[in-house]
């Protein structure tokens, strides 16, 4: 027998995260998903009227491609999924793993020199068809929050099935204050850090790009943030995990860069000549996500969190920088992870995690439950 919370979330990912419409084409690229939720997913494709792509891989084979891949590889890869891309309306990922470290020995300068040639896939997706991008539960997620394997598959169904129409009405007023906003300072233990998203824009997350949702994105003008920022979650990145990351910026750029791996820290943000300017600012304000388990999905959702990111900027409310990196890093500013304020034109917008302006107190967690 199916599981109900399978074809709740599925339904959810077709009918709302990606409106299917009737003649769409859909590629539904799974990794180490269990067969029974694809099923579930070509069910809800088809009930749409929408037509199913599927594309099954393995991380663990995944692996063993990277290890022997070339520029030629590369770019057959390149060519052949932008092809199949370009013929799709809409993606949906669903990204399981039982090891989220599985890339962890794969050289370096292997993956950036991937990343860089299929970067064209990612771009077209991303901002040409309608797609939506989530995780699939697994054991190793499960250990990484510091939970039972059924209690984390409890929490995933609760946050990713949630009311994302009634988080996306609350998010409106901040959606609107971050769009005429110019100075954006925060502060916190280590931080203390200036930049503006002037002109930029903003734009709120509800469910219909990542599972998980909960976040309002902007960017900083490409040179405009100045002071220093030291993140106080753990991250991971190509493979490798990253702690205590402190990034030092002058005039929009990272010019210091520290981390418990620093060197492999730098060599990431060395991949090209955009990896050391930020591509995005965003506020997290999911309120089932109390804690980090080392997955961005989650982790950049975090209620009382922001997130800022070295590399690639988005078309939407982007400053233009290009880069084959684009890496959240997390701040938690709830009193429990040190605290810490976010501050827009002078007027103190959170702090210690809670909004404080009678607009946006729907966004704290005890209203959005």
């Amino acid at each position: 027998m199916t599981d109900p919370r399978y074809t709740k979330l599925a339904r959810l990912l077709v009918n709302y995260s990606t409106a299917l419409k009737r003649g769409d084409r859909i590629l539904l690229d799974m990794i180490d998903v269990p067969d029974e939720f694809t099923v579930e997913l070509i069910r809800a494709v088809r009930a749409a009227g929408a037509t199913p792509f599927v594309e099954t891989r393995h991380m663990r084979v995944g692996r063993e491609l990277l290890l022997g891949t070339n520029a030629k590889h590369a770019a057959d890869v390149r060519s052949l999924e932008l092809f199949r891309m370009k013929k799709m309306q809409a993606y949906v990922a669903v990204r399981g793993s039982a090891n989220a470290t599985e890339n962890a020995d794969v050289p370096g300068g292997l993956m950036q020199m991937y990343s860089k040639v299929i970067r064209p896939v990612l771009d077209y997706r991303v901002n040409k068809t309608r797609w939506v991008v989530l995780r699939w539960p697994s054991p190793s997620m499960a250990q990484a929050a510091g939970m039972s394997t059924e209690a984390f598959e409890n929490l995933y169904f609760d946050v990713c099935t949630m009311d994302y129409a009634k988080m996306a009405k609350a998010m409106g007023p901040l959606e609107k204050l971050m769009k005429r906003t110019d100075r954006v300072h925060i502060k916190g233990p280590g931080t203390d850090l200036t930049f503006s998203i002037k002109g930029i824009g903003a734009k709120k997350c509800e469910g219909t790009r990542n599972i998980p949702d909960g976040e309002v994105f902007s960017c900083p003008t490409k040179t405009s943030a100045n002071g220093v920022i030291q993140f106080n979650t753990p991250t991971l990145y190509s493979g490798s995990k990253f702690e205590n990351v402190r990034l030092e910026l002058k005039n929009g750029k990272v010019v210091n860069a520290t981390a418990n791996n620093a060197k492999r820290l730098n060599e990431i943000l060395d991949t090209d000549a955009g990896a050391r300017f930020i591509g995005e600012f965003a506020i997290g304000f999911n309120p089932y996500i109390q804690n980090p388990m080392c997955d961005i999905l989650f982790d950049e959702k975090i209620a009382g969190s922001l997130h800022f990111t070295p590399g690639n900027a988005y078309e939407d409310c982007g400053n233009g920088n290009q880069s084959a990196v684009h890496w959240d890093m997390v701040l938690i500013q709830r009193p429990e992870w040190g605290g810490g304020e976010i501050w827009f034109d002078g007027k103190l917008i959170r702090k210690d995690g809670l909004f404080v302006p009678k607009e946006l107190k729907p966004l704290n967690p005890a209203n959005l439950k």
